[in-house]
């Protein structure tokens, strides 16, 4: 999952670099830590780069620390910032690393990605997260169809339906295609099958899982991608096709 949110967040405009191998206890020379309010959660967007070097070295229970100089790196919330796998630490690391003189926290999105999850700023439990991103299953893009022009409604049914029908025969269920402004009515039987898979994810997968599909505003399209059905630029392309056809 790690890797198709770096390629997805880099067709979707907001570059990342691709991970630098980084040996456990090498020194990278990356950025400081956000000065953020912990009670109100509210981060500066830009700050001076004036941190020197930072490690990635192992941490209890199997997590995954970085050290900016000596000092190990928190979150906004000041938690110790932990990654469950070297993976994703290399990936956090590396947005420091390509940070230039001045820090541009919006650019570092793994590294939000991770404090979201670590500090969970909005309190939520991991049902409200789960029936947050089902919501885009009532609206989801690939389930809304136009009547026209002839050559848009032909390219949604070749493009469209084949991840349709994949994900309808995949999980056994009825979701549909309507060319109403309300969308189809999805069976409360496919919401609870869905909300059934989605609960076996922890809350780490959850929050990338969740990112992933409000960007591509899909919960089908995401679904796809997870199960390597579709590659992150098909994904990508697919949430765009009628944008990209008005082009």
């Amino acid at each position: 999952m790690l890797r198709n949110l770096v390629r997805l967040h880099s067709r979707l405009g907001h570059a990342l670099s691709p991970p630098t191998v980084c040996p456990r206890g090498q020194v990278l020379k990356l950025l400081p830590l956000i000065s953020v309010n912990s009670k109100s959660y509210s981060i500066v967007t830009e700050r001076k780069k004036f941190y020197e070097d930072v490690s990635i070295s192992h941490g209890e229970g199997g997590m995954f620390e970085i050290n900016l100089d000596r000092r190990k790196l928190k979150t906004p919330g000041g938690k110790l910032f932990t990654a469950p796998n070297e993976a994703l630490a290399i990936a956090v690391a590396n947005e420091w690393d390509t940070q230039k003189d001045t820090l541009k926290f919006y650019s570092m999105h793994m590294t939000t990605l991770c404090n979201t999850a670590l500090d969970n700023p909005t309190f939520r439990s991991k049902d409200q997260m789960i029936t947050a991103a089902l919501k885009y299953l009532e609206t989801d893009t690939i389930c809304y169809r136009v009547e026209e022009p002839p050559s848009l409604v032909e390219l949604q049914n070749n493009e469209w339906d084949p991840v349709l029908n994949w994900i309808e025969d995949r999980y056994n269920v009825v979701i549909g295609s309507s060319t109403s402004i309300l969308g189809p009515e999805i069976p409360q039987a496919t919401m609870d099958t869905f909300r059934q898979h989605l609960g076996s994810y922890n809350l780490w997968s959850l929050t990338g899982l969740e990112y992933v599909i409000t960007q591509l505003k899909s919960v089908v399209l995401a679904f796809a991608l997870i199960d390597k059905h579709i590659t992150v630029e098909q994904a990508v392309l697919l949430s765009r096709l009628e944008a990209e056809f008005q082009v």
